[in-house]
């Protein structure tokens, strides 16, 4: 089996925009161009491309083939989608190069959160049954989550205001990011809850943004990058989706999902967490038994930036980035989809 590499990443920043429209494709034609100015890469070198993005998100049916267009669908290329974010296709692209299929691939996600009511349309999500019926939002889901944390003293809401403060501050260094700058607790917790008892800053703003990163086979990869970052373990779990069938203030999935990657058997450097909620950080970081000598979304994670479809994607990148640049020799990446930690991958990297 192909031992695979992240030798490629761009992202676009993340805005919430209200003076008009910018769909996939204009969002993701500059990241290609400069992903592939990054590798030298062109086209005509890539063995596989998948995405990952919404029709329900989007409003309008095969919203991802109108995406091709950013690629260019001629010559005819081996293509392949997920309804999901992007970790997702990461996975599937991984998997084309494992198996020795391809030895080179792109993977992309978008979505324009901002084009309607994104609390809405993530209820869609859910038990249709049971759940779904009553609408409820991500938001509220995760004050129940977070409720809950605190009741059992699992955490306070400042150490929520705290995971908010930190994220702010370093995002203050990612151009990428929404939401940024100094701020402190007492500031934050001053603030009146929103989806009691978070608070808008313990909540991921709505976000408009795309993604897009290349993998290689490893010999593929030392050709194209001084420090590809290799992808020693790589797993995704799943928890129940009814919602009262699980204790929500754990995350076994990630646990599960990084104990198969390798994240307990090695040394870390950085880790990169999707956590679209304070809490759920401080959920993930057990879970994953990062210490604190981990330093924990440097880039300052999806509370300042949460482009929907490719923030996973994002994690990913950011924590290849820190190696590809020199920076760090082991990462972490997580990403998540689904109600309170529903669905969770994992990806270990490392120097290659």
């Amino acid at each position: 089996m192909n031992d695979v590499a992240v030798v490629g990443f761009a992202q676009a920043p993340s805005v919430r925009r209200t003076d008009g429209t910018t769909n996939g494709v204009e969002m993701l034609v500059p990241i290609f161009t400069r992903v592939f100015e990054q590798t030298g890469l062109t086209k005509s070198d890539i063995g596989f491309v998948c995405s990952g993005s919404s029709d329900y998100l989007a409003g309008r049916a095969f919203s991802f083939i109108a995406a091709v267009d950013a690629f260019g669908a001629f010559p005819p290329i081996h293509e392949s989608h997920v309804e999901m974010d992007a970790a997702w296709a990461l996975y599937e692209a991984w998997l084309k190069i494992r198996t020795g299929e391809v030895d080179t691939a792109l993977v992309y996600g978008f979505g324009k959160a901002s084009a309607g009511d994104l609390r809405r349309v993530l209820a869609l999500q859910l038990d249709p049954y049971v759940t779904a019926p009553l609408w409820p939002d991500p938001a509220g889901i995760a004050g129940m989550q977070a409720r809950l944390g605190l009741e059992s003293g699992r955490w306070t809401e400042k150490d929520l205001a705290g995971v908010a403060a930190r994220s702010r501050r370093d995002a203050a260094d990612n151009p990428y990011a929404q939401v940024s700058g100094e701020t402190d607790v007492d500031t934050l917790l001053a603030a009146d809850p929103v989806a009691d008892p978070l608070r808008a800053h313990d909540i991921a703003p709505v976000s408009d943004g795309a993604a897009v990163i290349v993998l290689a086979s490893a010999e593929r990869a030392r050709e194209i990058a001084d420090r590809p970052a290799m992808i020693s373990g790589i797993e995704h779990r799943v928890d129940s989706a009814a919602l009262g069938a699980r204790d929500l203030t754990r995350s076994p999935s990630t646990e599960l999902a990084g104990r198969a990657a390798g994240a307990t058997d090695t040394s870390l450097d950085v880790a990169e967490l999707h956590a679209p909620f304070s809490h759920q950080e401080l959920i993930l970081r057990e879970e994953l038994g990062l210490g604190d000598d981990v330093r924990i979304n440097p880039s300052g994670g999806a509370l300042t930036a949460n482009p929907m479809f490719s923030a996973g994607l994002i994690r990913i990148g950011e924590a290849a980035r820190h190696i590809l640049d020199g920076g760090a020799e082991r990462t972490l990446a997580h990403a998540t989809s689904g109600p309170a930690l529903q669905q969770n991958l994992v990806a270990v990297l490392e120097r290659g």
